[in-house]
């Protein structure tokens, strides 16, 4: 009997295993000035990085992408970007995408109040903060929401349609 559970857990985590991978050629363990913000005390370069994705799982209709601070003071982290409406047969985007005016997907208002990327700008002394960068496989093919949108109302709709999603952990501080 615990041969038969066992295999039917191991055939079971097999068949619902994805190796769904996002990667990045900027980002390594820390964040550079390249990414940093620039403005509220920060005076980076505001490049959003390469990203690119492989292995989406089936049934994925188009991607999304998130990046947010759970270490910010505020109570509730901070939202950096966030993208949606990504064409499911695109793998990559490339590095400054976050501050063009892209008509491939759309980059909707971010903490700082404007759509596109910001990057990092930790407070002066605090520890290293969190940048979690998460591609998201959704299972609609694009969210009824424009680029005016709030980043919580955006998250529900993320949230509520990812079918799997993948992330990359760098850290910054000042």
């Amino acid at each position: 009997m615990n041969k038969i559970l066992l295999s039917l857990v191991f055939c079971a985590s097999f068949l619902f295993a994805d190796n769904f991978t996002l990667k990045s050629s900027d980002l390594k363990g820390q964040l550079t000035k390249k990414q940093e913000f620039n403005g509220f005390g920060c005076s980076g370069e505001n490049i959003s990085p390469q990203l690119s994705w492989e292995n989406a799982p089936n049934g994925t209709k188009s991607f999304a992408i998130t990046v947010y601070d759970p270490d910010a003071p505020t109570g509730s982290g901070w939202w950096h970007w966030i993208i949606f409406n990504i064409s499911k047969d695109r793998a990559s985007i490339p590095a400054g995408f976050g501050n063009s005016d892209s008509k491939d997907a759309i980059q909707s208002i971010t903490d700082y109040g404007k759509s596109g990327f910001g990057g990092a700008c930790p407070p002066v002394g605090n520890r290293a903060h969190r940048y979690i960068f998460t591609i998201h496989a959704l299972d609609v093919e694009s969210l009824d929401l424009d680029k005016n949108t709030n980043a919580a109302t955006v998250g529900y709709y993320i949230n509520s349609h990812t079918i799997s999603k993948a992330s990359i952990i760098s850290y910054y501080k000042r």
